[in-house]
């Protein structure tokens, strides 16, 4: 369900508003396919897929929403091509050796809206989890800009709730520790922190202009090479790690987590009596409580969450055992 996942506090004063309301706002923004001539369509789609119409699923006290989005992306070599020929018309008809940079933009513009009819559309969706006991909620986006747009969506689809007793306030969570920094600690001094162990896989990089790098795949990283390109000034913008032999991820520089990974062990014991007919249910309760555990883990490994308006620090609240939420 989630391969990647950026992280964001809500404000503590956010109060989730009925799911009634919500699928109600997220029903009057859903998503449609692109037209003709519309270059994107953003929308709210339902979480389990096409054989549902529900936007919002709550699973516990937890909710899952799902933001889709269909591009109809225009070649550049395409467009340019057209505007050549459209210049080159307008020469000939003009008796003029140039255009203007006003003629090639309109021309530009122009050769957009007739090239678009053609263009193949691209569809994705990201998942997005909320979770209004520990006030936090997931993205899954390993980039922090596309991240920020569905939480922009969101935030809109909430303030078009009447009645609401707080808009949706939510910041990427901020730590003591910076990831890169950190990261290069725990391969240098060959110490994980508590509860994880690194993996087989960087990748390091030195922060100049020239961002010369090195990168280990499927190697030991306990070696002396590793701490010499650190001495040197390279940082780690990516490294693979497991939290209690449970769940690998790749963290980055950016304090994003990518290639979620649940291990085997996660799933022993999980009975097959009782699951919905799709999985979602127990899918949706085993990732998040794996992650409402795994976070904390990972904020206190980086020095832990700077609060930021009052916001209750997660590290202060007891995770929910995995176990518990896919059995609820």
């Amino acid at each position: 369900m989630f391969k990647s996942a950026s992280f964001f506090r809500i404000a503590s004063d956010f109060v989730l508003p009925p799911l009634e309301a919500l699928e109600q706002a997220l029903q009057s923004a859903q998503f449609l396919p692109c037209g003709a001539t519309q270059p994107e369509s953003v929308g709210w789609m339902p979480p389990r897929g096409n054989k549902s119409s529900v936007m919002a699923e709550a699973v516990g006290a937890q909710v899952i929403l799902r933001l889709g989005i269909e591009r109809r992306p225009v070649p550049a070599s395409a467009v340019k091509a057209e505007v050549e020929q459209r210049v080159e018309k307008y020469k000939q008809e003009t008796g003029r050796e140039r255009a203007s940079a006003k003629i090639k933009k309109e021309f530009r513009e122009e050769a957009v809206q007739a090239l678009l009819p053609r263009a193949f559309t691209k569809r994705s969706s990201t998942t997005v989890w909320i979770d209004p006991v520990h006030q936090f909620l997931v993205v899954d986006s390993g980039s922090l800009s596309g991240a920020d747009r569905v939480v922009s969506h969101l935030i809109d689809a909430l303030a078009d709730i009447p009645g609401s007793r707080a808009g949706l306030m939510a910041r990427p969570v901020q730590t003591a520790l910076a990831a890169g920094p950190a990261m290069a600690h725990w391969l240098a001094s060959r110490e994980a922190p508590v509860g994880f162990t690194v993996d087989r896989d960087c990748e390091l990089k030195m922060p100049d202009d020239q961002k010369s790098a090195v990168r280990y795949s499927r190697h030991t990283l306990e070696i002396d090479e590793v701490a010499e390109h650190i001495a040197a000034g390279k940082v780690p913008t990516q490294l693979a790690m497991t939290w209690n032999e449970r769940v690998s991820f790749v963290l980055t520089d950016m304090a994003q987590v990518k290639k979620i990974k649940l291990l085997d062990v996660v799933l022993d014991g999980v009975q097959e009596n009782g699951k919905d007919d799709d999985g979602f249910d127990a899918d949706a309760a085993i990732v998040t409580g794996e992650l409402s555990n795994l976070i904390p883990d990972l904020l206190e490994a980086l020095g832990g969450e700077l609060a930021i308006d009052g916001a209750t620090p997660l590290l202060a609240v007891s995770p929910v055992p995995a176990r518990q939420l896919a059995t609820a």
